[in-house]
């Protein structure tokens, strides 16, 4: 038989859709299924039949089924948890619909009616569905389809078509907050709001933003002597309600030969990771439903479905070779502003066991290596930028005017003063930073040797590239001899709030942690293991930094929005560490210079060394930066060998010559 032509595929795939849609219409009318899964079915066709994000916003969540407390509650343990991680799966059908990616839908649609199929035939027969069939065919569902949603999800970031959101932005009516309805995603009225702003501003305004954006992701190649010519497209990550900043960043982009893929956020349970949100994406509708359905895939994650993902990611970098080789990297534009997120605990939430969080890691890693091996690390860069939302409050207008300012500073200013800081650490051999006010950290940090001080340095001058605002120094510290406590009374990491968090360090690993955001001390270390340590038993001290844009730090104290701000602008307010990988991962080979022309050598350290002798090497996929802020430090000390200090902050304030214009800032408040 010859296979079918695509008009014949297209044809009896929207029939199959046609016949799903009228059986799950007819489903609230049944009294096929038991109570209280009658229910379930009942409320879950209806939703179908008329998808809205409307069903799953918090105030409607304490009686959705998309709340694994209340399905559990209604239906009892496995079984709640299961239908839960359905219900919120079913969320898709919005975005599928909307962009039209019909056979997705169809085979969503189609695994409902199986599984409602499962519980008539079971009451005909008199007996209890068990979770178990539930589950195999979920995970059937999961696995079996893995061809298509991880393929077209890493497709899309790759292969650069005129595809469905770049049509909306470049042909979006802006004047029309109406036009964000057309991407499939959750608009509230702050980025109605968003979206009618950018329109108050100046055309030169605009140009400024979206060259510094553009431009930093150009001197990120420049910087590490990567060759961006032999690029072709770079994926544009985003926040609706940009529109008419996007489009001229898109054009930037082109001028440079470069065009954009745009991805949206991950929509199948195959691909979504955690709770935050990348690619193209509109608002959270319900962030503690996120939260809650985090660890879905204990459903499905055992050694097959990792080996059936990996092969299905090889096979598909493997036909997408030559896109993935003119792939340059991500341009991001994140944002901030959002009320703070302190997640509540729900025990009626699937989680991973220790095997399957060892699998979610060692699957982490692997992705990772695979990744590398199609779009390596040393041939591609990348750039992130912020920018807040009108959620942020009143002051909206003046924290984003001066957001702009932030973005655009003066990088060969600061270049220049924060040389004056990197000569002064390399005087010594370690750095010792003592916190104040309550802060209790005491923390020692080892420094690589420097062998010709002529020619080498160890820390990097980060100016506006790859990560914009403009404003740090940072090394890669060498993990024997970095001991000591790290802490910071409120810290805000991927959207979550942080209580009094604390790490222990010995010889650049961390073996100790702990917050107060719960009243169990289990429960605070879990909410560690999972958001920071990403299920790492442990995690090597990856990067030192001291942010140096006091300007930024002036604008949270003025506007009191320390809480809302990114780790992006964060970590330029003050000292940070990263644990995890260094910021070298993948590309510790790669020669870097600074702008005194001097090489940076501090790429590796213990750890990544690893990677040379050990066949078993894995990155641990995680880097995640902890800022201490000024009012909390006390003070940041060169150290040599022989025991002589060379102060460069004292009382939270810049003390190295040439550097007092930092402190400026600082004293507005």
């Amino acid at each position: 038989m010859s296979a079918l032509s695509d008009s014949e595929e297209i044809r009896e795939i929207e029939e199959r859709l046609e016949l799903s849609y009228a059986r799950i219409k007819e489903i609230p009318e049944e009294k096929t299924v038991a109570e209280p899964f009658r229910d379930y079915f009942s409320d879950m066709a209806a939703f179908l039949s008329d998808p809205s994000y409307e069903a799953a916003l918090p105030e409607r969540y304490d009686k959705a089924w998309f709340n694994p407390a209340y399905a559990v509650a209604r239906l009892g343990k496995p079984m709640g948890q299961l239908l839960s991680a359905v219900a919120y799966e079913l969320l898709g059908v919005i975005p599928l619909k909307t962009e039209g990616r019909t056979e997705e839908l169809a085979i969503l649609l189609e695994v409902f009616l199986e599984l409602y199929g499962v519980f008539v035939m079971n009451r005909e027969l008199e007996e209890e569905t068990d979770p178990k069939e539930i589950r195999g065919i979920w995970y059937s569902f999961i696995s079996d389809y893995a061809e298509l949603t991880v393929g077209e999800y890493v497709r899309a970031g790759l292969v650069p078509d005129e595809d469905f959101a770049l049509r909306i932005v470049k042909e979006a009516d802006l004047s029309d907050p109406a036009s964000l309805e057309l991407y499939g995603e959750y608009v509230s009225e702050d980025t109605k709001k968003l979206f009618l702003f950018m329109n108050t501003l100046k055309d030169e305004d605009i140009k400024r933003m979206a060259d510094a954006f553009t431009e930093g992701f150009r001197i990120g190649f420049l910087n590490t002597g990567k060759d961006l010519s032999k690029k072709k497209t770079v994926e544009l990550r985003f926040h609706i309600g940009f529109e008419r900043l996007l489009r001229q960043e898109i054009k930037n982009f082109e001028a440079m030969g470069l065009r954009c893929t745009l991805r949206r956020r991950p929509v199948h349970a195959a691909v979504r990771s955690g709770t935050e949100y990348t690619g193209f994406y509109g608002d959270h509708v319900n962030r503690q439903m996120d939260y809650d359905h985090r660890e879905d895939k204990a459903l499905f994650l055992d050694k097959v479905f990792v080996n059936r993902k990996l092969e299905v990611l090889r096979r598909i970098y493997g036909e997408l070779r030559e896109e993935a080789g003119v792939f340059a990297g991500p341009a991001v534009m994140e944002t901030f502003g959002e009320p703070p997120f302190l997640p509540e605990s729900c025990d009626a939430a699937l989680t991973l066991d220790e095997e399957g969080r060892s699998l979610a890691t060692y699957l982490s890693g692997e992705t990772g290596k695979l990744v590398n091996e199609f779009i390596p690390g040393d041939e591609r860069s990348f750039t992130i930028i912020s920018w807040p939302l009108p959620s942020i409050g009143a002051d909206f207008e003046a924290i984003f005017r001066e957001s702009v300012k932030l973005n655009t500073l003066d990088y060969s200013l600061y270049s220049k003063l924060q040389q004056k800081i990197i000569d002064t650490l390399e005087r010594g051999s370690s750095v010792e930073v003592l916190g104040r006010n309550g802060n209790r950290t005491r923390l020692r940090v080892s420094l690589p040797a420097l062998k010709d001080r002529k020619k080498q340095t160890i820390f990097e001058n980060c100016v506006s590239d790859v990560n914009i605002p403009v404003g740090e120094v940072f090394t890669s510290p060498r993990l024997s001899g970095t001991d000591g406590i790290l802490s910071v009374s409120e810290v805000f990491l991927n959207g979550l709030r942080f209580e009094n968090l604390e790490f222990t360090f010995k010889d650049g690993y961390v073996t100790d942690y702990s917050c107060t955001n719960f009243s169990e001390k289990e429960e605070n270390r879990h909410y560690i293991e999972e958001h920071i340590l990403h299920h790492h038993k442990t995690l090597p001290l990856g990067e030192f930094a001291i942010g140096t844009n006091t300007r930024a730090y002036a604008m949270a104290k003025r506007y009191g929005i320390f809480s809302l701000l990114p780790i992006l602008i964060a970590e330029k307010t003050g000292p940070h560490f990263a644990l995890g990988d260094t910021c070298y991962s993948r590309a510790e080979d790669v020669r870097v210079y600074n702008p005194d022309g001097r090489e940076i050598i501090s790429k590796d350290n213990e750890e990544t060394l690893k990677r040379k002798t050990d066949p078993a090497f894995r990155y641990y996929e995680c880097h995640t930066d902890v800022t201490i802020p000024y009012e909390e430090l006390g003070s940041i000390t060169a150290v040599s060998e022989t025991g002589e200090r060379f102060p460069v902050i004292a009382e939270g304030r810049f003390v190295v010559e040439g550097t007092e214009m930092l402190n400026e800032p600082l004293g507005e408040n």
